[in-house]
This record gives C-alpha cells, structure tokens and sequence, in this order.
C-alpha cells in the first residue's frame, strides 16, 4: 500500500525542524558554558592579574562580535569594491569609475541627495512646529504619544499602510486609496496614478519617512526646549520679545546644537533608507536611490563588485554626518 506523500512531507518537515531545533539548543548550551567558564576564571583572579582580567572579561566579548560583526564585513566589502562581479580579479578603480560616469548610476546619486535635503529639512521643522505647539496644549503626554506612535512600526509596515493611501484605481471603480478617492471628492475627474509618476512619486515616499521620523524629531526638540533656562525667556519677555522675535531669536539659538543633531541624524537614516524603496515602488519609476541600487546590484544582479562600490559610497557619505553629530555632542555636554 502506498504511503501518504502528504504525511511523510509533514514527517520530514518534523524530523528537520527538530533536528535543527536540537542544534539551536546545543549551540546556546556551548555558548553558556564557555561564558561561565570565563567569569569563573575571571572570579578565580587575583592580584595584578584581576584589573586585567576584568576588563577582559567585560570587554573582549563586545569587542570580538564588533571585530566580526563589523569591522571584518568592512574591510571585506572594501576589498570587494576593486574586484569584477563574482570577486575573482581586481580591477582597480573601474567600480568607481562606473558609479560616478553611468547616467543611470548620476540619477540614482542625484535622487539620493534630493532625499537627503529635503527629508531631514521638513521632518526637523515640522519636528518643531509640533514641539513648540504640543507643549502649549493640556493632556501634553497623550498627544506627544499620538505622535512620536509611527517610530513603533517599521519602515516596510508603514510603506504597506502608506501604499493603500496611494492605492490607485480607474476613477469608475470604487476607491480604496484614501489619497484618490480625496481628490475625486474635491472634483478632481482623473487623478494621476500616484507612485508611477515620476518626480511626484519620489515626494511621496519622502512623505513616508517624515511621518515616521516626526516624531522622534519633536519629543528630541521639545525637550532642548523645555531646557532653556525660565530666567532667559522672562528676561526676553521683559524686553518685550514675543511671538516669532522669541522663536527666531531665543528658542532656535538656544537649541542650534539640538536642531543639527536631529537634523544629521535623520540625514543619516535617510542615505541608509531601503526599505521604503523596496517596498513600495521596488526602485522602478525614477524612485532608486543608493541604498537599494547597493541591494540591486549586490543580491538580484549578482555583481558583488559593483554592490560593495555603492556600499562603500554610502558609507563614506554617512561617515561625515557621524562625525559631525558626535563633534556637536561633545561640545553639548562641555557646555553643560
């Protein structure tokens, strides 16, 4: 009699989960043990032999999962970033040399900076705007979590809330985009299908990342705000200050370094921004930008040369912004 092909599917699928169930387990019992063996010895220390087997101790794990978790992948990826597509010869510079003379590659570099000013810009001021009016209102914590609530979803769950706004269908079919069926509520006959359009469809993406990043942006202001000495602000509002001479003149010169934090900050994620490319357009429809051309190039065209050449791009970009905000942290505590 012939067997279920249905069951023993189902048996294989137990015998391989459970197997590897098993060695999940295993992996973290070797992990543990190793782990009680360092601090025992660590505890067994004494002497001149116990400063500096506890900053070992506490320190060696961090710095071995930095190592291999990050400083081995950079170099490897730098390395990769002079080879040809599979990374078996060198080719010198001819890697850069493409991501800067391809026109397809300019515009991608182009669009990416279109992103990273005009993101960063609306999200900082808007970040304020709510700032400044959230902190004049009653139930202030109730509001301010209403805001800052988008941080909690990723970036793929609110391109998937954000691509049923844009959902676009024939105006003689019933809408379910919000973004169309507003636009034929106020007579608009014949909207545009709103992600295939180019230029537009780009703003529309920022859109996403602004509502995502508001938030952060205003709890981060309003609390540079909320710093601001009262002895300063009652002295400007005995000089008579008031209105936009207080916000242009006392708030925004009192909380620059903040507002450059922020505003670095959101800059770096928007360089680093992938999956709201991905999700919602895939980079077609003059929407790429550098991060997921690096993902294009790397994992759907096979070409790792070309992939760690834009990844190196991008790191080189970001690494100034880094530096920038730690420099402008360091002289906020001195200030402090």
């Amino acid at each position: 009699m012939l067997s279920d092909p249905g069951a023993v599917l189902a048996d294989s699928t137990l015998v391989d989960s459970g197997f590897k169930l098993l060695l999940v387990v295993e992996v973290v019992a070797v992990f543990l043990a190793v782990l009680l063996f360092i601090f025992f010895a660590a505890g067994r220390a004494t002497g001149r032999f116990e400063r500096p087997v506890a900053i070992a101790v506490l320190l060696g794990p961090a710095v071995l999962l930095l190592v291999i978790g990050l400083v081995v992948p950079a170099v490897r990826t730098m390395y990769l970033s002079f080879s040809n597509a599979n990374g078996t010869k060198m080719l010198g510079w001819k890697n850069y040399v493409w991501s800067f003379t391809t026109p397809a590659i300019q515009d991608i570099l182009i669009n990416t900076l279109l992103w990273i000013i005009v993101a960063p810009l609306v999200t900082t001021v808007l970040g304020l705007t709510l700032a400044l009016l959230v902190d004049r209102v009653r139930g202030e914590s109730a509001y301010k979590s209403l805001i800052f609530m988008p941080m909690a979803i990723s970036f793929v769950g609110a391109s998937i809330i954000w691509k049923f706004v844009y959902d676009y269908r024939d105006p003689s079919q019933p809408q379910i985009g919000l973004l169309s069926q507003i636009c034929l509520a106020l007579g608009w006959d014949n909207p545009p299908n709103w992600l295939l359009t180019p230029t537009l469809n780009n703003f529309l993406l920022m859109v996403i990342l602004v509502w995502v990043q508001t938030g952060f942006a205003m709890v981060v202001l309003s609390a540079a705000i909320k710093a601001i000495p009262s002895d300063v602000i009652e002295s400007a509002r005995v000089d008579g200050a008031g209105g936009a001479s207080m916000l242009f003149r006392i708030t925004i010169p009192m909380i620059r370094s903040t507002v450059v934090v922020v505003l670095t900050t959101v800059m770096i994620t928007t360089l680093k921004i992938f999956d709201i490319v991905r999700t919602m357009t895939g980079g077609n429809f003059g929407t790429q930008v550098l991060a997921n051309e690096m993902y294009s190039q790397s994992f759907v065209q096979f070409n790792v040369g070309r992939g760690s050449a834009l990844a190196v791009i991008l790191f080189l970009a970001v690494l100034p912004l880094v530096g920038y905000n730690i420099i402008q942290l360091r002289k906020e505590r001195a200030n402090r």
